[in-house]
């Protein structure tokens, strides 16, 4: 079923087959660490996220500079605390219907506030609250890197789950019809085929789980993307899943075209759509 539709959302798969959604993730992670040409993955919206976690981290607790307590009666909790004699919200620990109980009956000690105006808060290092223009304090901004080339170029990029890593046009074979039909592959009349060799380094210290040519596609004079061919060449190895931390693993890409197609370039994306870490090699004729 994975093979007849393609490309599918977990919960698509688990209704077409009648099946608990988590159970059907497990079972496709599964499938797809045995080795399987199958890529388990999650789309979102990358701003909505971070606005929703700049939202709830606007009003947690965080370790930052100590609170001035306001008296001994203070309830623990997070945000800003009340003034003395004051209730503001419901303490931790209670519920609707259960009394909430006050400080004992005798002379609340009054905390004199400093003279002066009242002091700022520090700056919240994941920015202001209920705005999603944040970045976290571990991440430097980067200097820009080079995103485009030409074949035999090494260009830098990165993936959703913060892999880093480089990767190598090292060659294009246009057209590679001997090594089609030398497969056991039968092309049509009018089709050529395209063999595309690239190398992934992985630079940093997150595994890159997917597999490296997953969206790899060829660009056309006419502005086409071709997506690549569900077939392997034996003399040619195709990509594996996966490339651990300071692993470098290489992989060959088939393509079938028109034959009067005019390849202008190849594009990696880590989604199938291009975005700020694409990667482009111009094609030469």
């Amino acid at each position: 079923m994975i093979a007849e539709m393609g490309r599918a959302a977990v919960h698509e798969v688990a209704a077409r087959l009648g099946m608990d959604p988590r159970e059907a993730a497990m079972r496709l992670i599964t499938l797809s660490g045995s080795g399987l040409p199958l890529l388990v993955g999650v789309e979102c919206d990358p701003n909505g996220i971070r606005k929703a976690l700049a939202n709830s981290m606007a009003w947690g607790s965080y370790a930052g500079q100590p609170q001035p307590q306001p008296g001994p009666y203070a309830q623990p909790g997070s945000g800003p605390l009340p003034l003395p004699g004051t209730v503001q919200g419901t303490p931790s620990g209670s519920y609707p219907g259960h009394p909430v109980v006050g400080p004992p009956s005798q002379p609340f000690p009054a905390q004199p506030l400093p003279s002066g105006p009242l002091p700022v808060q520090e700056a919240n290092p994941w920015g202001p609250p209920q705005t999603a223009g944040w970045a976290r304090g571990d991440q430097q901004p980067a200097a820009p890197r080079a995103r485009t080339g030409k074949i035999g170029s090494v260009l830098e990029t990165e993936g959703l789950e913060g892999a880093r890593f480089t990767i190598q046009l090292v060659e294009v074979v246009d057209p590679a019809d001997f090594l089609f039909t030398a497969a056991g592959y039968k092309l049509a009349e009018g089709e050529r085929a395209v063999v595309v060799h690239t190398e992934l380094a992985n630079t940093g210290n997150v595994p890159f789980n997917a597999l490296p040519d997953m969206y790899l596609v060829l660009t056309t004079s006419t502005g086409e993307s071709v997506a690549k061919a569900p077939v392997s060449l034996s003399s040619r190895p195709p990509h594996k899943i996966g490339v651990q931390p300071g692993e470098t693993a290489g992989g060959h890409t088939v393509y079938v075209l028109p034959e009067s197609t005019v390849v202008t370039s190849v594009r990696w994306s880590v989604r199938p759509e291009a975005d700020l870490n694409t990667l482009v090699w111009t094609v030469e004729d």
